[in-house]
């Protein structure tokens, strides 16, 4: 199977995590996602590399982001 194949149902496959990042916070704003997902990086002085550098250290949040992300703004597709 090639690596192309593989990819073809990734929802996630060709979006890089500052993407996901950034639409959720035009969507959502910190203070909501900070709700959705219970990270420090979203309450107290959140920026976009601050969460980066997290969610890149911590596979369980980066996790919720991506699900978060899917459930937004793939089923609107």
């Amino acid at each position: 199977m090639s690596e192309e194949e593989k990819n073809k149902n990734n929802p996630l496959h060709g979006v890089k995590l500052q993407e996901i990042l950034e639409q959720l916070v035009k969507r959502y704003g910190y203070k909501e996602l900070g709700k959705q997902v219970e990270v420090r990086c979203f309450l107290f002085d959140p920026t976009i590399n601050s969460c980066l550098k997290f969610l890149r250290k911590t596979p369980w949040a980066r996790t919720k982001i991506e699900s978060l992300y899917i459930a937004t703004f793939k089923r609107e597709s």
